[in-house]
C-alpha cells in the first residue's frame, strides 16, 4: 500500500515538474479573476526563481464548496480553502487531507459573534426572530452558535430529528447558505438566483453568487433589514465602518450587549478558522505549491508588488481564494489527526451536533468509571434506570475521564473540587453539584414539586471539611512536625489531601522557588507515603488491589479504587495498615463527611478489627489536637462540592438524564439500587459521594462559581507553578470552545 502511494506521488510530481497545471478550485467569477492573475504572476516570476515545478495554475470553477470537495476527490481539482466545518467533513466523510491552516492576528482561531441592530435583541430572546448565518455547518455561523444555544437550553433538539429541523422551529426564517433542501425555512431569506439549471442556481448556496453567503453576506443580510440577527466571525467586524459600529452591537452570553470592537470578551465561543484541503496522495505537492506562492506573494513575499495573495480589493471582492485577514499559511505535517488540526473541543462539538450522521453515541449517556467497583455500580445503575440508555466507560483515573470526555469518548463524570478546576480549564462545564447534609431537603422538595433539578446557590451548600487524622496513641504528632513522617492521602490532586494541605505543610515555604512545585515539594516533605496517582516516595506505602482472578493486578498507587488506599476510606485504611498490620502511615488527610461511618466500616468490612472513633484524633492548624467529632473547629479548610462535568453541547442531555435518575433512584430507601450508596460494592464514594443527599442543577453556573473565590485563587497559584500532564494535554488544543 505504502509503495503504491509513493509511486502515485512520484508520478504526480513528475507530471507537475513537466508543466502540468496545479488546479485551484474557485467559487465565483471574482475568485476566477484573482486565480487567473495569480497564474499570470507566477508565470512571470518563475523563470527568475529556482522553483520551476509549477509552470501554470489552472482555475477550476465550482458550483459551491461541496462541489469543490467532489472535484478534488475526483481528481478534477487539487486544492481549495474551506471553513473548518467543511474541512472536517472533507476529511472525515470524503477522505481528503488538510495540508495548511490560515493564520490570523490571533492564530488560526475565530470568535463566533452574534450581531443585531442596537437596542433590538439579546441572546436570550432569539426564538422567533429572523436570522442570517455565514454558512451551514460552519464554525462561527452554525457550530459554535448552535452549540451555545443547546448548552444554555435555549434551543431544544430531540436527536432523533435532524438538527436543521430544530433550527427551523427556533427561528422564524433564515438564510443559512449550504443547508440543503431538507429545511426550506432555513433558506427563506436568501437572495441568490434561482434556476432549474444547476450551474445557474445560486440560491442558498455556499458560493459568492449568493449575496448572503459567508460572514460578509451574513452582515449584509442584517444591514439590508432582511434579518434581525447575524451569526458570523469576528474577522468581518474588525474592519467595521464608523456607521456600522454606531448602528449595530454584539449580543453577549450573559444577556448584555457590547460594542462591535469588544468581540474578544463578548462572543459565543472560539473555534478554528479556514484550512486548505487536497487529496491524501497529493499532500507533498500541495504543500510545496503553498509554500512557494506564500514565499513569493505573501505579506513578506519577494514578488508582493506584482501580486498580493491575501488581498482581494483590486478584484472588487473580499476573501477571494483566502481570507483577507490571513497573515500567513501554516503548513501541516502529513497524517496529522484531524482532532489535533481543528482542536479536540471543536471536533467533540461537531460530533455532538451530528456532523458524522446519527450514531448510537448520540442516543446514550456514556458515564466514566475509574475502577472495577465503580464499573459494577454503574452497570447496576444502567439496569435500573428508566431513561436514556446508560453505557459505562472505564478509565484509570479522574484525569483520564476528563481526557476522554474532552475527546468525546465519554460524556460525564463526577469530579472532586480540584478536578472540577482542571476540567474547567480543559473546557468542560458543570451540570449538577452534590449537596450534603440536612440543608439539601429543600432541594429535594423543589424537585418533587417542579420535576426539575433545583438551582444551585453555591453559598447555601454546606461545605465538606478537609481534616488531618492521626492515631490517638501517637501523642507526639501534630500539624507542625509532619516533615519526615509517613503520610496517607486520598489521591493526587485531592482537595483535602493535596491542594488545601499545601497551605499547612509545603505551602509554608511558598517564597522558596525550590518548593513552588508542590508535587515535588511533597516528595521531599514526607519520608514516604501513599498518594494514589503520584510516584516516587509517595507510592511506597501503597498496597494495590490484591489478587483478582488469580493474577496480581498492577494497581499499586493507581489513582482509583483498585488501589485499596485510594479515597477517603483508603486513606483511613492506610493509617491503620493492611489486614496483616503492615504498610501504614502516621497521618491521614481526608474529608470529615463520612469519617465516622468509614471508621465503623473498618470492622464490618473485615479490614481491621476493634477501631472506634475514640482511637483517632484530628490535628488542628494551631498545633493542638481534637476529637474526630470536632471537625467544625479543627480542619484544614472547607472543600467545595463535587460536581458532574460534561462538554458544553451535552449539558441538556446529561441534566435530563440525572433528573430522571434522581427521580427514580435517588435516595429512596425502597429502591433496589441506591445512587448515593457504595457499601455493597466493597468501597465508598463510588460515582458519587455516599454522603450526597441530592444533586442540584448547576449548568447556569461556571465552574468558578461552584468552587468559590478562595479555592479558585489557591488552585490558580498552585497549578501556575505545579506541572500537570492533563493541563498540558488540554493546552495543546488550538482554541478552547468555551463561552464567556
Amino acid at each position: 500500500m505504502m509503495k503504491t502511494v509513493i509511486l502515485i506521488v512520484l508520478i504526480t510530481f513528475s507530471l507537475l515538474a513537466s508543466g502540468k497545471k496545479f488546479r485551484w478550485c474557485t467559487l465565483s467569477d471574482l475568485e476566477q479573476r484573482k486565480c487567473a492573475e495569480l497564474s499570470k504572476a507566477l508565470t512571470a516570476v518563475l523563470p527568475l526563481t529556482t522553483a520551476s515545478s509549477f509552470t501554470r495554475i489552472s482555475c477550476i470553477r465550482a458550483h459551491n464548496t461541496y462541489d469543490c470537495i467532489d472535484k478534488i476527490r475526483a481528481n478534477k481539482a487539487d486544492a481549495a480553502s474551506l471553513d473548518a466545518g467543511d474541512v472536517y467533513s472533507a476529511v472525515k466523510l470524503y477522505g481528503l487531507a488538510v495540508v495548511a491552516k490560515e493564520i490570523y492576528d490571533q492564530g488560526n482561531c475565530v470568535f463566533a459573534v452574534a450581531i443585531a441592530k442596537r437596542g433590538t435583541l439579546d441572546i436570550q430572546s432569539l426564538r422567533g426572530v429572523r436570522s442570517c448565518h455565514n454558512g451551514a455547518r460552519w464554525t462561527s455561523g452554525w457550530n459554535i452558535p448552535l452549540g451555545f444555544l443547546l448548552a444554555r437550553n435555549y434551543l431544544s433538539w430531540d436527536e432523533a430529528q435532524p438538527l436543521s429541523q430544530a433550527i427551523s422551529e427556533y427561528f422564524n426564517a433564515s438564510c443559512i447558505p449550504g443547508v440543503g433542501l431538507a429545511a426550506p425555512r432555513l433558506c427563506a431569506l436568501c437572495q441568490g438566483q434561482k434556476s432549474y439549471v444547476r450551474d445557474r442556481n445560486h440560491f442558498c448556496e455556499t458560493s459568492n453568487n449568493e449575496p448572503f453567503y459567508d460572514s460578509e453576506g451574513a452582515f449584509r443580510c442584517l444591514k439590508d433589514g432582511v434579518a434581525d440577527v447575524a451569526f458570523l466571525d469576528h474577522l468581518r467586524i474588525m474592519s467595521a465602518t464608523d456607521s456600522e459600529q454606531q448602528e449595530y452591537e454584539l449580543l453577549c452570553p450573559d444577556g448584555s450587549t457590547a460594542e462591535l470592537t469588544e468581540y474578544s470578551t463578548c462572543n459565543l465561543g472560539k473555534g478554528p478558522g479556514r484550512g486548505i484541503v487536497t487529496r491524501s496522495n497529493f499532500q507533498k505537492i500541495t504543500n510545496k505549491f503553498l509554500s512557494m506562492i506564500q514565499r513569493l506573494f505573501g505579506h513578506k513575499g519577494k514578488e508582493r508588488d506584482r501580486f498580493e495573495l491575501f488581498s482581494s480589493a483590486s478584484f472588487g471582492g473580499k476573501n477571494l481564494l483566502f481570507r483577507d485577514a490571513t497573515q500567513h499559511l501554516q503548513l501541516l505535517e502529513e497524517q496529522l489527526e484531524i482532532a489535533y488540526v481543528l482542536g479536540l473541543d471543536y471536533v467533540a462539538l461537531l460530533k455532538g451536533l451530528g456532523h458524522e450522521g446519527s450514531s448510537l453515541d448520540n442516543s446514550v449517556v456514556r458515564w466514566c468509571c475509574i475502577s472495577d467497583a465503580e464499573l459494577r455500580k454503574c452497570e447496576e445503575w444502567a439496569l435500573n434506570i428508566k431513561s436514556d440508555p446508560l453505557v459505562c466507560v472505564q478509565a484509570t483515573s479522574m484525569t483520564k475521564c476528563i481526557e476522554m470526555i474532552k475527546s468525546s469518548e465519554a460524556d460525564a463524570v463526577t469530579l472532586d473540587a480540584t478536578h472540577v478546576y482542571i476540567a474547567g480549564r480543559c473546557g468542560l462545564v458543570p451540570v449538577a453539584a452534590e449537596c450534603y447534609g440536612g440543608d439539601c431537603a429543600p432541594a429535594a422538595e423543589t424537585m418533587e414539586k417542579t420535576g426539575k433539578l433545583s438551582n444551585l446557590k453555591h453559598k447555601a451548600l454546606p461545605p465538606v471539611y478537609a481534616v488531618a487524622l492521626a492515631k490517638k496513641s501517637a501523642k507526639q504528632i501534630h500539624i507542625h512536625n509532619l516533615r519526615g513522617r509517613r503520610s496517607c492521602h486520598s489521591h493526587l490532586y485531592s482537595p483535602g489531601g493535596w491542594l488545601l494541605l499545601s497551605r499547612h505543610t509545603v505551602g509554608a515555604q511558598q517564597n522558596d522557588t525550590e518548593n513552588c512545585d508542590i508535587a515535588s515539594a511533597y516528595q521531599n516533605y514526607f519520608w514516604k507515603g501513599c498518594m494514589p496517582g503520584a510516584d516516587g516516595n509517595l507510592c511506597k506505602v501503597c498496597i494495590g488491589g490484591g489478587e483478582v482472578e488469580g493474577a496480581r493486578v498492577s494497581s499499586r498507587c493507581a489513582a482509583n479504587h483498585n488501589e485499596h488506599y485510594y479515597g477517603n476510606m483508603g486513606a483511613l485504611r492506610c493509617l491503620v495498615g493492611n489486614p496483616s498490620g503492615r504498610s501504614f502511615g502516621d497521618v491521614a488527610f481526608l474529608e470529615h463527611s463520612n469519617l465516622l461511618q468509614n471508621i465503623e466500616d473498618l470492622g464490618s468490612s473485615g479490614w481491621a478489627k476493634g477501631y472506634t472513633p475514640l482511637d483517632f484524633e484530628l490535628l488542628c492548624p494551631d498545633g493542638t489536637r481534637a476529637a474526630v467529632t470536632e471537625w467544625a473547629g479543627c480542619n484544614l479548610g472547607p472543600i467545595p462540592p463535587s460536581a458532574v462535568m460534561t462538554r458544553p453541547v451535552t449539558v441538556t442531555k446529561i441534566s435530563d438524564f440525572l433528573l430522571k435518575s434522581q427521580e427514580s433512584l435517588g435516595s429512596k430507601l425502597d429502591s433496589e439500587f441506591q445512587l448515593f450508596q457504595s457499601w455493597k460494592y466493597g468501597e465508598s464514594d463510588l460515582l458519587f459521594k455516599d454522603t450526597a443527599q441530592y444533586l442540584v442543577h448547576a449548568s447556569h453556573l461556571s465552574y468558578q462559581d461552584i468552587l468559590g473565590e478562595s479555592f479558585m485563587q489557591l488552585a490558580e497559584s498552585v497549578f501556575n507553578c505545579t506541572p500537570a500532564g492533563i493541563l498540558d494535554f488540554c493546552k495543546q488544543d488550538i482554541c478552547a470552545f468555551s463561552s464567556n
